[in-house]
């Protein structure tokens, strides 16, 4: 008897789990529709061009999933998981330079400073020469600083907006995000992903994660 009770209180655990993620779902998908991200060979071309090496297969199997996810007017919701050192940050960029070729922000939250930090000059390397405007947004500066970045986020004078747990601030406002990526999600509260995402109508996510 206690090892059926115990099976049928696991099933019940599951059952309202399972609902509860079905009504998350729904709820994404029943409101504003997605931006859709066309990603022609021609910007494809030129974004590869930005990387110093040849994408591996599967960066490429990631990218093909998350150009035809951008394609969809149904905001895209995809985790990328894999070791460190494998390449997410590149297929991430690659998502955030294909939103960016269709005139939309690019939101990048890290959890650390460090971390983005690391992420702010990685990227910068990848796009020097570009005409792509990046912009570091980190809780440690002066109020004159951030009131400049702040002015430059809202006014859309950014297109790549790399920063900490400071992105998420109610001061915090984009004019056109389209693409929001989180590495190391698992390290944000619901919540706070969900003041993020909230600062761009029904905009792709992307998160990353090297813990399965």
């Amino acid at each position: 008897d206690i090892a059926k009770a115990r099976h049928r209180i696991a099933y019940d655990e599951l059952l309202l789990c399972q609902l509860a993620v079905m009504v998350s779902k729904i709820r994404r998908t029943g409101g504003p529709a997605a931006f859709s991200v066309k990603i022609t060979e021609e910007i494809d071309r030129r974004i590869r061009k930005r990387f110093p090496f040849e994408l591996s297969p599967g960066q490429n199997r990631a990218i093909a999933d998350i150009r035809r996810d951008l394609a969809q007017t149904k905001p895209m919701n995809r985790l990328l998981q894999a070791d460190v050192g494998a390449g997410k940050t590149a297929v991430a960029v690659y998502a955030a330079l294909g939103a960016i070729a269709n005139k939309k922000q690019v939101a990048l939250a890290a959890p650390t400073e460090v971390l983005a930090q690391q992420h702010f000059q990685k990227i910068t390397k990848y796009l020097a020469d570009s005409r792509v405007r990046i912009s570091y947004l980190r809780g440690s500066v002066s109020r004159s600083v951030r009131a400049v970045t702040l002015g430059r986020l809202k006014s859309g004078d950014v297109d790549f907006a790399i920063g900490t747990h400071a992105l998420f601030e109610k001061d915090v406002v984009f004019r056109n995000l389209g693409l929001v990526i989180v590495d190391e999600q698992h390290r944000f509260g619901v919540r706070q992903r969900g003041q993020l995402y909230s600062k761009g109508v029904a905009p792709h996510r992307l998160s990353l994660t090297a813990t399965p």
